[in-house]
C-alpha cells in the first residue's frame, strides 16, 4: 500500500476505495469547487434562452426559426466542446481543468454584453456568441470524471448525482433571475443605456451576461488555489477502447433521451410557450395580451425541478441502484411527454395550464433518469472506462438543444413531442432488458 502524500498539487498515492488513504476533506472540497465553478457554466449556456425571447422585443427581427437556431446553436457547440473535454481530465488534471475553464466562461458573457447593446449585430455574430456559450456545459464531460476520480463507488451516486444536479440548476437560475436583472441598472455599469421594448418599457438585456463575469474569474482563482491533482494517465489509445463495451452504446441511447431531452425542452420551453400559448401565437388579437402566458416566466420551473431531482436522488441511488430509477424515470418521460402533446394543437390558451402541468411533472421524471444513469456508469463499467462513457454519454447528450431546436423549426410541436414518446419508449425497453428487470446481464 502506498501512504498517501498531500505535499504540493498531486496526489501521490490517491486510492478512493482505499479508506486508509482517501481523505474525504479533499474529495468534498473538489467536488464544491467544481460543482460551483460548474453551476457557472450551465448558466453560460443557457444564457442564449434567457436572452433571445426578449430580442424582437428591443428591436431585432427574427423569424421564429432563426430564433429556435439561436438557442439550438448552444446544444451543437456544447456538444462538440464535451467530445474534446472528455480526453482532458488525464492531460490536464482537475486543477487547470476547473481554473482554466471559469476563465474561458467569461468570453460569451463579454460577447453577449456587448451584442444586445444595438440592434445593428448581425445574425452571424449572434450565432456565433450562440456557440462559445455552449462552452459552458461542454466542460461537463471533463469535471465529471475529474470528480469520479476522488470518490471511492460507493459514493459515486451522491457524488455525481450532486455536481450533476446542482450545477444542472444554473440553467434555471439564469433563466429565473435574467428577467429580474433586466430591469435595473447594476452598480458600475450605469453608462450603459436601457434598451427601449416594443410596449415603451425599459431594460437592460444585457445584465445577465455582465453579473456572472466576475463570479466566473473568482472561481477561476479559488480553483487554482485550492484544487489539487490526482494522477491518472492514459492516452487516446486506451480512452477510445470504451467503443467495444456494447454498453457505452446502450447509456448513450439511454442519456440522450434523460439529459437530451432535459437540456433540449429546457433550451427551447420559453420559445416553445411564446409560439404555440403565448405572444407570438394565433391567439395574438383574439383575447387580451396580458392573458397569454409569457414563455420567461415560466420556463425556468422545468430545470430546476429536473436538476433539483436529479440532485437529491444521488443518495437513493447509492442505496438502490441506478437501474431501477433511469428505469421508471424513462417511463415516466414517456408518459408525460403523450400527455403534452395532446394540448399542443390548443384551441384555446388557457390549456397552457395542463400542458405545462404535463411538462413539470416529466421534468420530475427526468431528474430520476438522470440521476440513474450516473450512478449506473461507474458500477456496470471498469473503473478505466466508466470516466471516458460519463464523458461520451454526457457530450453525446448535450447535443439535445441543438436536437430540439432544429427539429422544432421544421416539425409541428405535436409531431416532434410524438416522435419523443418513441424514442423514450425505446429507452425504456432497453434499460429494462439490459439493466433493471432481474437477472438483467448487466444490473447496475
Amino acid at each position: 500500500m502506498t501512504a498517501l502524500n498531500t505535499d504540493g498539487r498531486v496526489l501521490h498515492g490517491w486510492d478512493p476505495e482505499d479508506e486508509e488513504t482517501w481523505d474525504s476533506t479533499i474529495a468534498w472540497r473538489t467536488l464544491w469547487i467544481s460543482t460551483i465553478t460548474l453551476f457557472i457554466g450551465f448558466a453560460t449556456w443557457y444564457l442564449v434562452s434567457a436572452i433571445a425571447p426578449l430580442l424582437n422585443q428591443i428591436g431585432f427581427d427574427l423569424s421564429a426559426a432563426q430564433l429556435y437556431w439561436l438557442t439550438a446553436i448552444p446544444g451543437l457547440a456544447c456538444g462538440i466542446f464535451r467530445l474534446l473535454f472528455m480526453f482532458l481530465p488525464p492531460v490536464l488534471g482537475t486543477r487547470k481543468l476547473v481554473s482554466l475553464s471559469a476563465l474561458l466562461f467569461v468570453l460569451p458573457m463579454l460577447g453577449w454584453f456587448f451584442a444586445v447593446q444595438s440592434t445593428d449585430t448581425p445574425y452571424w455574430w449572434l450565432l456565433a456568441l450562440s456557440f462559445l456559450s455552449g462552452i459552458g456545459g461542454g466542460v461537463f464531460s471533463g469535471f465529471m470524471p475529474s470528480t469520479g476520480y476522488f470518490f471511492p463507488k460507493r459514493k459515486s451516486g451522491t457524488a455525481l448525482g450532486l455536481q450533476a444536479g446542482l450545477s444542472n440548476l444554473g440553467m434555471s437560475f439564469i433563466q429565473l433571475v435574467a428577467p429580474w436583472l433586466m430591469g435595473f441598472t447594476l452598480l458600475g455599469i450605469g453608462f450603459v443605456a436601457p434598451q427601449r421594448t416594443d410596449i415603451g418599457e425599459h431594460i437592460f438585456v444585457h445584465n445577465p451576461a455582465i453579473f456572472l463575469a466576475p463570479w466566473s474569474v473568482l472561481m477561476a482563482v479559488i480553483a487554482w488555489l485550492y484544487l489539487k491533482d490526482v494522477p491518472v494517465k492514459a492516452n487516446f489509445r486506451q480512452q477510445i477502447d470504451i467503443f467495444g463495451n456494447i454498453n457505452t452504446w446502450i447509456l448513450t441511447i439511454v442519456y440522450l433521451a434523460s439529459f437530451g431531452a432535459f437540456a433540449g425542452f429546457s433550451a427551447q420551453l420559453a420559445l416553445l410557450i411564446n409560439n404555440t400559448f403565448g405572444i407570438s401565437s394565433g391567439f395574438v388579437g383574439t383575447v387580451p395580451e396580458a392573458d397569454l402566458p409569457r414563455g420567461a416566466a415560466w420556463a425556468f420551473l422545468f430545470p430546476f425541478i429536473g436538476a433539483a431531482v436529479r440532485a437529491l436522488w444521488g443518495p437513493l441511488c447509492d442505496r438502490f441502484g441506478g437501474a431501477i430509477w433511469t428505469f421508471l424515470g424513462l417511463l415516466g418521460m414517456t408518459v408525460f411527454t403523450g400527455v403534452a402533446a395532446l394540448f399542443l394543437t390548443p384551441d384555446s390558451h388557457r390549456q397552457f395550464w395542463w400542458f405545462l402541468a404535463a411538462m413539470l411533472v416529466m421534468a420530475f421524471f427526468s431528474g430520476l433518469a438522470n440521476a440513474g444513469t450516473f450512478k449506473q456508469m461507474p458500477m456496470i463499467l471498469p473503473k478505466r472506462q466508466s470516466g471516458g462513457v460519463i464523458g461520451w454519454t454526457g457530450a453525446i447528450g448535450a447535443f439535445g438543444p441543438f436536437l430540439v431546436g432544429v427539429l422544432l423549426s421544421m416539425l409541428a410541436p405535436a409531431t416532434f413531442f410524438w416522435g419523443c414518446v418513441v424514442f423514450f419508449g425505446l429507452a425504456t425497453v432497453l434499460t429494462w432488458v439490459f439493466y433493471a428487470r432481474p437477472r438483467a446481464p448487466y444490473p447496475g
